[in-house]
Formats: C-alpha cells, sequence, structure tokens
C-alpha cells in the first residue's frame, strides 16, 4: 500500500518469514518454494475436483439452478473466497488501498486468462447463451463504475459502501428471476438480435440440462434455455447429474479416494497427493458418497476455507520467489500474484469447462469478479458503519482513469470475442483471450513502471 512517501510497501511486508534467508534463498532455496508452489497447485485442483464441485453440484440441483447461475453465485463465491479474505485483511490489519495492480491485475486475469485457460486447455467445445454472458458482463460493468466513483474523492463513505451492496443484491435478484427476465428478453429482441434467434434454436435441439428427468409432456425444461429457476418445483429433478464428475446413481457408492489408479503417471501424481488426499478425507465429508450427501452445505463451506487458506500459502510462496528473483512489485502485483489469488478461479473454471458447461464457465469468470466488488464493500461497510464511524475510510485511487478503461475494455473486448466466435469457447477463443491478456498485461506493467503515463512507483527501502 502507498503511505506518504510515495512509494509502495513490499508485499512480502504482508505474509510471515521464509523459511531461509534470502542468500539461502539465492544458493538454492528457492527451488524448495517452487516445489511447495507446484504442490499447492495440485491441492487446490483436489479441492475442487473431490469436494468443492460435487457440493455445487448437488446445491444447483436442489435449488434448481442452471448452469450459469450456479457459477455466478455459490461458485463464484466459493472460489473467491481467497479475496473475500484478503480484502478484510486490507482492510483491518494490514490497512492497505487499493492499489492499481490489485483491482487491474486480478480483474485483467479473471477476464481473459481464464478464458484462454478455458479454451486451450478443454478438448470440448462449448455452446454458450447469450443472455448469461451478457446479463454478467452488464453487472460487472455497472459493479466497476460504481467502485471507481466511490473511490475517485479518495474517501469511502459507509454509504457509498452499502450501495456497492445493494448493487450485488440487486444482481441476486435479477439472477431469482433469471428465467422468467430471458424468456421475456428473447421474445422482444430475437427479432432484431441474431444471438438470441440462434440461442433459441440451438438449446431447442441440445439436450436438456443433464439431471432432469427425460419424460414425455410438457415440463419447465422445455423452456427457452437450459435452465432450471430458483423457484421450480422438485419434482422436476431427477438424481445429482453426472454433468461435472461422471457420478453414477445416487444409490452407487462413488470409489474410494484411497483407489490407486491403473496408468502409471497417475499413480505416480496419486503417491505425490496421497498427504492432501489424507487430510481432505478426514477433514471434509465426501458429498458424492450416500452417508454424506446431505452434508453438503458443510461440504461446500469447509472445503471453500481449504481452499482460501491453500491459497493463501500459495501466494505467499509466490511472493517470496518473486522477491528472491528480482521480479518487481508492480509486476509482480499484475502478474504471478495476480493469478495466484485466481488459482480457485482457474481450476474450477476449466474443469466445469472441459465437461461442456461453458455457461456455467464463463459465468463463474465473470460473476468472481462482479463477487470481488462485493469483497471490496462488506469490510468497508463494516469499518465504516460499525467499527470507525468518525470518518470515511482513506484509499488511494492513482491511475484510476487507466484503470477504468483497461477494466470496461476487458469487459467488451471478452463478449465480442465470444460472439465473433460463433458462441462458443473453443482453442481460437484461448488463443484470442490469450493475445488480449499478453497486451493488457505489457501495457499495465509499462504504466506501473512508469514508461507510459506518470505514475512510477517504488517499493520501500530500495
Amino acid at each position: 500500500s502507498e503511505n506518504g512517501t510515495g512509494c509502495v510497501l513490499s508485499s512480502s511486508s504482508e505474509f510471515p518469514e521464509g523459511f531461509f534467508t534470502p542468500q539461502e534463498r539465492k544458493d538454492g532455496g528457492i527451488v524448495i518454494y517452487f516445489i511447495i508452489i507446484l504442490y499447492m497447485f495440485l491441492a487446490v485442483s483436489i479441492v475442487c475436483d473431490d469436494y468443492f464441485l460435487p457440493s455445487l453440484e448437488i446445491i444447483s440441483e436442489c435449488l434448481g439452478l442452471s448452469q450459469d447461475v450456479a457459477g455466478a453465485t455459490f461458485m463464484a463465491a466459493g472460489s473467491s473466497a481467497p479475496e473475500l479474505v484478503t480484502a478484510f485483511l486490507g482492510a483491518f490489519v494490514t490497512k492497505g488501498d487499493i492499489g492499481v495492480s490489485t483491482i487491474l491485475g486480478s480483474a485483467i486475469y479473471n477476464l481473459l486468462g481464464i478464458s484462454a485457460a478455458c479454451g486451450l486447455f478443454s478438448s470440448v467445445v462449448s455452446r454458450l447463451s447469450c443472455w448469461p454472458l451478457f446479463r454478467d458482463c452488464l453487472a460487472y460493468t455497472i459493479s466497476v463504475a460504481a467502485v471507481l466513483a466511490m473511490i475517485s474523492d479518495n474517501r469511502i463513505y459507509w454509504y457509498e459502501s452499502a450501495s456497492l451492496l445493494l448493487i450485488y443484491g440487486c444482481y441476486i435478484l435479477v439472477l431469482c428471476f433469471d428465467i422468467k427476465i430471458n424468456q421475456y428478453l428473447m421474445k422482444k429482441f430475437s427479432p432484431c438480435c441474431t444471438c438470441f434467434t440462434k440461442a433459441m434454436e440451438e438449446n431447442a435441439e441440445q439436450q436438456p440440462l443433464v439431471g432432469w428427468r427425460e419424460e414425455n409432456g410438457p415440463l419447465i425444461r422445455q423452456q427457452s434455455r437450459k435452465d432450471s429457476g430458483i423457484f421450480q418445483e422438485e419434482l422436476d429433478y431427477s438424481h445429482l447429474s453426472t454433468s461435472l464428475h461422471g457420478l453414477d446413481e445416487i444409490t452407487e457408492d462413488h470409489p474410494s479416494v484411497f483407489t490407486m489408479p491403473e496408468a502409471d503417471m497417475k499413480r505416480i501424481l496419486w503417491v505425490l497427493s496421497l498427504p492432501i488426499v489424507t487430510l481432505l478425507y478426514l477433514t471434509v465429508p465426501d458429498c458424492r458418497r450416500p452417508f454424506w450427501r446431505n452434508w453438503f452445505m458443510v461440504t461446500f463451506f469447509i472445503s471453500a476455507a481449504w481452499i482460501s487458506a491453500i491459497t493463501y500459502v500459495l501466494v505467499w510462496m509466490v511472493t517470496i520467489a518473486g522477491e528472491t528473483l528480482g521480479i518487481p512489485e508492480s509486476v509482480m502485483g499484475l502478474t504471478l500474484l495476480a493469478a495466484g489469488t485466481s488459482v480457485p478461479d482457474t481450476v474450477a473454471s476449466v474443469l466445469v469447462a472441459q465437461k461442456g458447461n461453458g455457461d456455467m464457465a464463463m459465468s463463474n469468470i465473470v460473476g468472481s469478479n462482479v463477487f470481488d466488488m462485493l469483497c471490496l464493500g462488506i469490510p468497508w461497510f463494516i469499518k465504516t458503519a460499525f467499527i470507525n464511524t468518525a470518518g470515511p475510510i482513506e484509499v488511494n485511487s492513482s491511475g484510476l482513469t487507466y484503470t477504468a478503461i483497461s477494466l470496461i475494455c476487458s469487459v467488451v473486448f471478452i463478449f465480442l470475442a465470444v460472439h465473433l466466435n460463433g458462441w462458443k469457447i473453443d482453442k481460437k477463443l484461448g488463443a484470442i483471450c490469450l493475445v488480449l491478456y499478453l497486451v493488457f498485461t505489457i501495457l499495465s506493467i509499462l504504466y506501473e513502471l512508469g514508461i507510459i503515463g506518470n505514475n512510477p512507483t517504488s517499493v520501500c527501502g530500495d
């Protein structure tokens, strides 16, 4: 965070001391940090695949959530838990400001970086619906504009933070009536908007949302989109769907996590992951099993807590490794730290994209950014309304104009890229998003280093 001297405190000052001294890290100890980083990546993927996403699947089934609504709400909230923890630490512990690196790096990576990963690492071409992406992009644009308006005077008042919570509340309300709004818009704009017309035609041919009973007769699932809607009757659901994890009927028990794979490479990975698998098995109820099925909310919250803890260790290790390698703080914030804090979003989105659930992946990507804005509003409101009522929160808003332009442009670019790509996630879209992400990142790094613009920053003590 910037202080009165105009310098920026090192990110490593917000973490405990490392295992080695700076000289020991330079002499080879840095290898240990990279091993821990790789292991944390493995741990996050295990938590997401074995516990977080299965619990999300049951939540979606019980509430009748469509793929995109589930991705924009529970999936976004759970995978963004590290950002919520970081926001509280910044407001109450480290007293950090909102740096350009934090907002810009994380937002750009979430929108473009994760979209690139979903396209490049998924072997399945996922179809996308027009309305969910438009809805989430519009909500994110409004929330970004609200945050930028709040910090334009470098002060946050209680009513400003409350308005941010109100915006998110309106977003949730729209999601509650998502299917009705979607139907109305399709009828209203389908004559003049080809994407709505194509969506209606394609979704009429697609299979219904996995998990619905395929019976003859007029069911709600025959509506405009493969949605279920929050307020649907429980009679229209079948057993736990197989869309994410290939689960069998609920009467059949799921294979034990201690079952050794048959392939040699998978066996090696299984042996390496055995400590984290054992720890998760002892601490998180596996809701894929009939015995723990009704504990799915407990699984959701505990797995989200594990995701937060693992991400904290991951960002800690990445920060020290970057400092050891001499990577500038501004570059770290825009690249390694932004990617590190978004690891749960990346893993979760790629996993569901590999199963063909494109709407859920994209709604998680954009919905996580909308939730990140809420992550700022909650600690701000608590601090200004209940703890420090004497005055507003002082923040730093340097680079505000560039931040606004970059965030809004990234939202517009991802929407146009999906539209021009025929509303599907494939390797071509992944390549386009990767190029756009690299362009944005390079321009942002040049701006942070003061090469372009007029925003030179330095690390305190350097």
